[in-house]
């Protein structure tokens, strides 16, 4: 998701037991605040499935809030229901995430300086390194159609394409040994 999709999100868009979510909203910067909105466009509406990591992630997450929700009391605003809030429920400043808390997170991590969108291009140049349909991944991407995500990702198909050979050479039972 992108980062905006992310602070948008709501618990109420995710279905933990169904492993998926919706994308309904995003935070936007509207003059000088940020506010909820619909996505930018209709694809970027979309149903997004769950890794088991991801639910599992999101369910300690969730326990955590609650935990901080529990802490701050009537401080806590719970009107939003956001999944990433800032500090007290309100709308998270999306520099704020990007700039401090994340770049953060990479130093603890011992991982290179990116930028938070760099997540976006490395899961979708991983999926399509492991074999997942390009359809699947532009949707998941939100894309408008494929053709975006085969001019974004281009780099990446070269190599499925010979692994698509080589597949071929399984599904009909060649062996190199019977042609040698």
């Amino acid at each position: 998701m992108r980062l905006g999709e992310l602070l948008g999100l709501r618990w109420r868009d995710i279905e933990i037991k169904r492993g998926k979510l919706q994308v309904c909203q995003s935070v936007q910067e509207d003059g000088y605040q940020f506010v909820l909105a619909e996505p930018k466009t209709t694809n970027s509406r979309r149903t997004i499935g769950l890794s088991r990591l991801a639910i599992h992630a999101l369910r300690e997450h969730q326990a955590r809030q609650a935990r901080e929700k529990a802490k701050l009391g009537p401080a806590w605003d719970d009107s939003l229901d956001l999944v990433f809030p800032n500090t007290i429920g309100g709308i998270m400043i999306p520099d704020n995430l990007a700039k401090r808390s994340f770049k953060q997170f990479l130093l603890k991590a011992g991982l290179p300086n990116i930028r938070f969108h760099d997540l976006w291009h490395t899961a979708a140049t991983l999926l399509l390194k492991q074999g997942v349909n390009v359809k699947v991944v532009s949707e998941m991407l939100g894309h408008a159609n494929v053709s975006i995500t085969l001019r974004i990702y281009a780099h990446v198909l070269p190599d499925m394409q010979q692994e698509a050979a080589n597949m071929a050479d399984d599904v009909f039972g060649f062996r190199e040994a019977e042609y040698e």
